[in-house]
């Protein structure tokens, strides 16, 4: 690409300015947490006779794999959900004959042959059924759904009805009961369209779900004081409803290992902020060890075109077409710029959603071709498996978020520099420490680009006395990563 006169003048500008980024190579600020790089994608058990995922889902080098909704993905699959392990609710949940558990381990046993850890989540895939609610109906019976966990458990960690010995760690209580619709349902509540009934109906829809959040919580750690249980994966960081269920725990006695929510929107700060005040509501109950964990989120603009079957196909083409488009650039550089702003916050593991493998929550398009956003699930698992220690990198500009790590041995480096919805087509970086540096190669990921590794005389960056200069083709969103070796 050949710099216009107006280009090599802003950069000359900048270089000689304070550059827009700044990173110190000498300077760590911490390790690498490989856990705020997961998902809920995971190689499926349905399609495997015509097309193998295992190296694709590999790929992107995700941590842990979260369980919620894996029955909806594998199609005709009796997987994960409670009432499909214990079909019977009726039945004696300390008797091992009434579980089928053996289209789940072949499941997970798939997800662990790619080294994936397991999160599990316990209850049921969200369903939308509209009036009427079969899996996501609330419990009749609340000490006997935490016996049916229990079992679940048993048979993962302590080999229990012919199981395993996998020593699966994070064990969460349901998802979304806010949602009380489509995940926590009982009778017409929530179904109002009076706003003060539907707010007279989620709290009580929360405090029934606290006093079950709470039985499930003390029947698993008498059991399994080793495992980590918490949740519930709220549809969004609802404070009030955190403090209810923090205030149950409390007067239960029992502290919950974690809590859990989610995040959809375009936004990469609002999760940030999420996981501060997160953080200070469990300090302030006392609860100073609980970890938090958004373990759902996903670029969105708007539900129109994505989900509900009042979307127009203009609603559709306007939600997936284009650079704003759902799985398209500006998705991935948000949800680059998320992964690299995770890595300093508060959270201790984070999950991109993902459970499917095309379409909308996929990595792929209709046509099996991959989109944007899986390329910077791969950019962004590179660094998780090559590096080892965080650098310190600071922007002088909102929208351009800078990452820097190097490897154990230090004989390599890494910056990532995103630019969300930044529009300028110019911008600097300042690098200290790799001035030694014998080898400079550049990746980008942009509206044309996906991630092929050039040296810098054939890319728009230059390096040039420790300053990085980099042109963007267009007004778009991009990332580049530069990596050094030594």
């Amino acid at each position: 690409m050949k710099l216009t006169l107006t280009m090599m003048a802003a950069l000359a500008a900048g270089t000689a300015a304070a550059a827009d980024v700044t990173v110190d190579l000498a300077k760590e600020t911490g390790a690498i947490n490989p856990a705020l790089h997961s998902s809920g994608l995971a190689p499926r058990s349905y399609p495997r006779a015509i097309q193998n995922d295992d190296e694709a889902v590999k790929s992107m080098n995700f941590t842990y794999a979260r369980t919620h909704d894996w029955a909806l993905v594998n199609s005709g699959q009796r997987v994960v959900d409670y009432q499909y392990v214990f079909p019977l609710f009726d039945l004696d949940a300390k008797d091992p004959k009434n579980y089928c558990f053996e289209p789940t381990d072949h499941l997970l046993g798939l997800a662990r042959n790619v080294g994936l850890k397991i999160f599990y989540r316990l209850g049921t895939s969200i369903e939308h059924t509209g009036d009427v609610h079969f899996n996501a109906a609330v419990p009749k019976d609340f000490d006997k759904v935490a016996e049916i966990f229990a079992g679940i458990v048993r048979h993962y960690n302590k080999g229990w009805a012919n199981g395993k010995a996998w020593d699966i760690k994070y064990w969460e209580i349901w998802n979304e009961p806010d949602g009380i619709r489509n995940m926590w349902c009982e009778g017409d509540r929530g179904k109002t369209s009076d706003e003060k009934q539907y707010m007279a109906d989620a709290r009580y829809m929360r405090d029934k779900f606290v006093r079950l959040y709470v039985t499930v919580l003390k029947r698993l750690k008498s059991e399994f004081p080793d495992i980590k249980v918490g949740g519930p994966a709220l549809c969004w960081f609802w404070e009030d409803y955190f403090r209810a269920l923090l205030q149950g725990c409390k007067e239960a006695g029992v502290a919950p290992d974690f809590i859990s929510w989610h995040y959809y929107g375009a936004n990469p700060d609002d999760m940030i902020e999420a996981s501060k005040k997160a953080r200070r509501l469990c300090d302030e109950f006392g609860f100073t060890k609980t970890e938090l964990i958004i373990n759902e989120y996903h670029y969105l603009l708007s539900w129109d075109g994505i989900h509900g079957n009042n979307s127009t196909p203009a609603m559709v083409k306007r939600a997936l077409d284009g650079p704003t488009g759902h799985n398209n650039i500006d998705s991935a550089c948000f949800t680059l710029t998320a992964l690299e702003k995770f890595q300093s916050s508060p959270l201790d593991q984070a999950y991109f959603y993902g459970c499917s493998h095309q379409g909308n929550w996929g990595y792929m398009d209709q046509y099996k071709q991959y989109n944007k956003v899986y390329y910077a699930l791969k950019l962004f698992g590179s660094l998780v498996r090559d590096y080892t220690t965080r650098c310190a990198a600071t922007s002088g500009k909102s929208t351009l978020t800078p990452f820097a790590v190097k490897s154990a041995d230090g004989r390599k480096a890494a910056v990532l520099v995103t630019d969300y919805r930044g529009f300028g087509q110019t911008f600097t970086a300042e690098v200290k420490g790799a001035e030694k540096a014998k080898r400079v190669k550049v990746s980008v990921l942009d509206h044309e680009r996906d991630l092929l590794p050039t040296d810098l005389a054939a890319s728009d960056v230059t390096w040039e006395d420790g300053v990085l200069s980099f042109v963007k083709r267009d007004k778009n969103s991009a990332a580049y990563l530069v990596t050094f070796e030594f």
